[in-house]
C-alpha cells in the first residue's frame, strides 16, 4: 500500500535506484529458537476475571509470532492472540505451553 502521509516530508529524489524506506523498515530477524528467553505466567488483570496465559520476550518478525502463537493455540485447544511479541493463550495452560515450547527447542523457557 502506497500511503502518501508517511512520505510527507520526503524531498523528491533524481536517482532511479532510489526505493524509500521507513525508518523502521529494517528486516529485524528471529533470535534463533535455542536463545529466546520467554517468560509464561497468568494474567487476569483487565479481562473480567478470566485466566490467560501469557507468553512474553519474544524478539522477532511479527509472523513468526503469529506462527508460534497459532501453534500454541492449536496444541492447547483454544482461542487467544498474538500481537506486540505477546502470545496470549486463552485459559491457565502454563504447564502444558512449557511442554510444548520445550519440546520445539526453547530451552530458555520458564514460567513465572
Amino acid at each position: 500500500m502506497n500511503d502518501w502521509k508517511k512520505r510527507l516530508d520526503i524531498v523528491y529524489s533524481t536517482n532511479p535506484d532510489y526505493h524509500f524506506q521507513e525508518e523502521g523498515d529494517e528486516n529485524s530477524k528471529t533470535v534463533p529458537r535455542e536463545k529466546q528467553l520467554l517468560r509464561i505466567s497468568l494474567d487476569k488483570r483487565n479481562r473480567r476475571g478470566k485466566a490467560v496465559t501469557l507468553i512474553t520476550g519474544f524478539s522477532g518478525t511479527d509472523d513468526d509470532l503469529q506462527e508460534l502463537g497459532k501453534m500454541l493455540k492449536m496444541k492447547c485447544g483454544v482461542g487467544g492472540s498474538a500481537k506486540e511479541c505477546e502470545i496470549i493463550v486463552q485459559g491457565d495452560h502454563r504447564e502444558k505451553v512449557l511442554g510444548i515450547l520445550q519440546k520445539e527447542g526453547y530451552a530458555k523457557t520458564r514460567i513465572i
